[in-house]
């Protein structure tokens, strides 16, 4: 998009009413919120939130935040004061396999490139404000080790904003005595930081410092837990985060405020956008629409059963993203472009599930048919005709081509599903255990027939309970490509185990994270990765990110 027909961000801000001195900006298009618009705003009757998740994705994604921009487009074109809250982009993706995650066509946020790479500097500064911890724990260790911190118990990995597989089992300290004690370590990519984690949902800095110090670091050499408040460290990691608890202000391709906020992925974190930034924008617009990462049984179960809990967050309506070629994928075609009814037909079950899944939330929720140019007209009428039949709300949205125009519909659908009160029905009690609430998940959401519980994770289990952790919520980490833990599982799976691995504590974030199957808290990168793609000309124009 021609950076001159962006909006100054003060006009994207007096849309929501802000004042001036409640924004500061970064540059002409960007800007951080003061964390005091949410004591303005506590008393305000709260807008409308409407969720938008998907089916099971294909490796190139299915548009969802493609989708939830557009649809913001189309509800202001409707005449409505709405506002989008979507998740800042990770390096790695960016780099990887999808390229940039700002939308796509006259559906995105702007400006693009500067969201896509380092924005206002959230991700740099949760990535510093991790690594402190990461480097007080190992100086603890080498000046004296008063706490009797156990080198080969430490639990607490270090981070980067990267894909970089080299770097999932690593050895620090190697070398003479100077460089410290030798320690048996690990990376995880930003995204799935604890520290993220904790920025996305903590509500006010006193709770950020909270929970900082409230992260299990690792055992002593008694087995008792050890604690980031025992190293004093919440304190100077708040002062590396202050700015990164404030949400974002930025505008989509057709000026609607957008919130952009934290970045978790919904397959190895919670996969969604912070509690702090929902906040505001329920309290400034009268409807907000947001995202949750992946499929209903990833981000969509984890905002509903954990983070609209923790944030006391409202849910008024569903939208599932569903497009032919992941439907085709999982009918067992991988090409997109051949035409093949009965592919659709047996891959719409995935789709099915996903309503499913939605509905035993209590929810009726609206279908997206996100249409690519490769879509057969015959296939998209066979498709209708499967979700009439099961009496479920839908619309085509061509909102990548058509901006807000492309998603009339599809929003005059989702207003109409928000007249309904909706009961809840939550797929655990917050009072019950983590094994139960493990169990649950995996067989109300997922279908599941049986799951099977290692010996390390039933003894990680008991070591969470014992800790005095037993009853938090449970964040599941397992493949997006599936609703099961084996991503060759396709389409709608039956008469399936869940094999939990291990169950992994982050006591300052408030969840558990059982890991299913293989999966990795590293990503890779593909052989060939979407960098290659991406220069700089000597305009300084950036090419290639999208």
């Amino acid at each position: 998009m021609d950076k001159n027909t962006l909006r100054n961000i003060s006009e994207i801000a007096s849309l929501l009413d802000l004042s001036a001195d409640e924004y500061d900006t970064y540059g002409k298009y960007m800007a951080k919120l003061s964390l005091t618009v949410l004591n303005r705003i506590d008393s305000k009757k709260r807008g409308k939130l409407i969720l938008v998740t998907a089916m099971s994705p294909t490796k190139e994604g299915e548009g969802k935040t493609t989708t939830t921009i557009g649809l913001g487009q189309a509800f202001s074109k409707l005449g409505k004061k709405v506002a989008i809250a979507i998740r800042e982009p990770s390096l790695g993706p960016c780099f990887g396999i999808k390229g940039g995650a700002t939308g796509g066509g006259k559906s995105k946020v702007e400006p693009s490139d500067n969201i896509n790479l380092l924005f206002t500097g959230d991700f740099p500064a949760i990535s510093a404000a991790h690594n402190l911890l990461s480097a007080l724990i190992n100086n603890h260790i080498y000046h004296g080790n008063r706490l009797r911190i156990d080198p080969r118990n430490v639990m607490f990995p270090r981070t980067m904003d990267m894909n970089d597989r080299s770097l999932r089992e690593i050895i620090v300290g190697a070398g003479n005595p100077d460089t410290g004690v030798m320690i048996r370590d690990r990376f995880v990519i930003t995204p799935a930081s604890e520290i993220m984690a904790i920025t996305g949902l903590a509500t006010s800095y006193k709770d950020l410092k909270e929970r900082l110090s409230r992260i299990m670091i690792g055992l002593d050499y008694d087995g008792n837990p050890v604690f980031s408040g025992q190293l004093k460290a919440e304190g100077a990691m708040a002062a590396l985060l202050k700015d990164a608890l404030r949400p974002n202000l930025v505008q989509t391709t057709e000026g609607v405020p957008a919130f952009i906020h934290t970045g978790p992925f919904g397959n190895i974190a919670h996969g969604t956008s912070s509690i702090i930034a929902d906040r505001m924008a329920l309290g400034l617009a009268d409807y907000v629409i947001t995202e949750a990462g992946f499929g209903s049984d990833l981000g969509g179960q984890k905002f509903i059963d954990m983070v609209s809990v923790m944030g006391d967050l409202p849910v008024d309506g569903i939208v599932i993203v569903a497009t032919i070629r992941s439907i085709k994928m999982n009918g067992g075609v991988p090409s997109s472009s051949v035409m093949d009814l009965n592919a659709l037909e047996k891959g719409s079950g995935n789709l099915l599930k996903h309503i499913e899944i939605m509905r035993n939330f209590g929810f009726e929720p609206v279908v997206a048919i996100n249409k690519f140019p490769s879509d057969h007209e015959s296939e998209i009428k066979r498709l209708g005709e499967i979700l009439d039949s099961v009496k479920v709300s839908w619309a085509i949205s061509t909102v990548f081509a058509d901006g807000g125009a492309g998603g009339m519909e599809l929003a005059k659908k989702v207003i109409h599903s928000l007249e309904k009160n909706y009961n809840i029905r939550r797929t655990y009690n917050d009072e019950n255990n983590i094994r139960d609430k493990i169990l649950a998940i995996s067989q109300k959401v997922y279908g599941a027939s049986s799951v099977t519980f290692t010996k390390k994770a039933e003894k990680d289990i008991r070591d969470i309970e014992k800790f005095g952790f037993g009853r938090m919520h449970v964040c599941m980490a397992k493949t997006q490509y599936s609703i099961t833990d084996n991503p060759e599982l396709i389409g709608w799976p039956e008469n399936f185990t869940i094999t939990v691995k291990s169950v992994r504590i982050s006591s300052g974030a408030g969840f558990a994270v059982p890991m299913l199957g293989d999966i990795m808290t590293m990503p890779g990168l593909p052989k060939i990765p979407a960098a290659e793609n991406i220069d700089l000309a000597d305009d300084g124009e950036i090419t290639g990110l999208s």
